[in-house]
């Protein structure tokens, strides 16, 4: 059977950074006249890319694929091929459990991918994406890989070392992305504070957001995944210089006491985390910063629990997410085993979230008859729905505005903000004289 005359499916897990590469697959599949397909159940060809990131991830991604091939054993489908982290870290274990699979991809073998299909790789398409997201707002990862060595994480076993993707480049793809309609664009990276550094000999990530800055059909730009140690400090200055920069930073902290950070090998402490961040509040006065942590790490006491609850309390970030632990293998921690229970870790994680849900209303509340910029983004029972520049796509606040007839899904207006709740921000358009 002629491959070009099956539709082909792609189902996308994990993170934003996935996204950016099924983008990319679908682009080059378009361009090499495969038909595509929304729906598994209008496919003849599934294409699952993967997460491995934590054991959640990891059991979505297994039973997505079990899901397919029993579509595949049952006639629903001609063949299942599976790329990314997954297969990064267990190809071997995964070619033996289910054998039904028909071929494996990493996380950089698209042109392979192309090839067994019966297409080609465009090269000339480097940086050409389709958007998945709504068209408003897309990703563009600046980077791939990591260089450093946090003992819990294996994205560097799975991704490699960090690879900076030159200027030109990344603004080439920026520049396709406006013209598909894009006015938000997310900078993504595995540590997006590296910028630079290993072609450029210093990190540049500062003046890629003035790069990215001077495209004018863009309406906000939003920092993500800016690792805390070795934060470059020129960075607050482009705050201030570029109004399109989203007063925004994603800075994934994972833990507050000193003898979890040297374990974790995060090369920062409490003391410089926290002076980082009163740096960062005074360079960019209502900033929203955002933070993920970890709980449950193998050697995270009680005290070590209540150290970093009280450093929330101090700290008070605008956004708060809580992973429980996971043992991963072939990490630097993975011989410290795994003691604490996963009952015990989601009270860890439970209590650090009631924390912080009262800091988040006390935050959002702070924000009452404060003006900012909104994107609508859909519309719910008679109301708008959107996001303001303090918050991120899918994992903080939404602001609920009520219809204006004026205005589309999909356009940046200026709102006040009239109510709060713990999650959730309330207001009004503000009507132009």
């Amino acid at each position: 059977m002629n491959t070009k005359q099956q539709k082909i499916n792609i189902i996308t897990l994990g993170c934003a950074k996935n996204t950016v590469d099924s983008e990319a697959l679908y682009s080059q599949l378009l361009h090499n006249e495969f038909s595509l397909t929304e729906t598994i159940e209008d496919a003849d060809i599934a294409i699952i890319n993967t997460c491995g990131f934590i054991d959640a991830a990891k059991r979505q991604s297994v039973d997505t694929i079990l899901s397919a091939v029993e579509r595949k054993t049952s006639g629903q489908l001609s063949k299942v091929f599976v790329m990314g982290c997954l297969v990064e870290r267990y190809k071997n274990d995964l070619q033996k459990e289910i054998p039904e699979i028909d071929n494996f991809f990493g996380t950089n073998e698209l042109p392979n991918i192309l090839e067994t299909l019966g297409g080609k790789y465009k090269y000339e398409l480097l940086g050409e994406r389709a958007v998945s997201t709504p068209k408003y707002f897309s990703y563009i990862k600046i980077s791939e890989g990591c260089d450093n060595p946090c003992s819990f994480c294996a994205i560097p076993l799975m991704r490699g070392k960090h690879k900076t993707k030159p200027v030109e480049q990344v603004m080439d793809e920026t520049m396709r992305l406006v013209e598909k309609g894009v006015k938000e664009l997310i900078v993504i990276g595995q540590d997006t504070t590296y910028y630079g550094l290993d072609i450029y000999g210093e990190r540049k990530l500062a003046s890629l957001l003035t790069s990215l800055s001077s495209v004018k059909e863009l309406e906000w730009i939003r920092l993500m995944y800016a690792f805390p140690a070795k934060f470059p400090m020129d960075v607050l200055q482009s705050f201030s210089d570029n109004p399109k920069l989203c007063r925004y930073i994603d800075m994934p902290i994972q833990h507050a006491a000193d003898n979890v950070l040297k374990s974790m090998r995060r090369g920062i402490t409490r003391h410089s985390t926290e002076n980082l961040i009163a740096s960062i509040r005074t360079a960019v006065p209502d900033i929203a910063l955002r933070t993920t942590l970890i709980v449950g790490y193998p050697n995270e006491t009680e005290a070590d629990v209540e150290e970093l609850v009280q450093f929330i309390k101090d700290v008070k970030f605008d956004r708060l997410g809580v992973f429980a632990y996971s043992l991963e293998d072939d990490t630097t921690a993975f011989g410290l085993g795994d003691p604490i229970p996963e009952e015990e870790k989601e009270r860890r994680k439970e209590y650090v979230m009631e924390v912080q849900r009262a800091i988040s209303l006390e935050k959002n509340e702070s924000r009452i008859g404060k003006k900012t910029r909104a994107v609508i983004e859909r519309i719910e029972e008679g109301n708008f729905v959107g996001r303001t520049e303090w918050d991120a796509p899918e994992v903080d606040n939404e602001v609920f505005i009520p219809k204006n007839a004026k205005v589309r899904v999909g356009d940046f207006v200026d709102i006040t903000i009239t109510d709060a709740t713990e999650y959730d921000l309330y207001g009004a358009i503000i009507e132009k004289s």
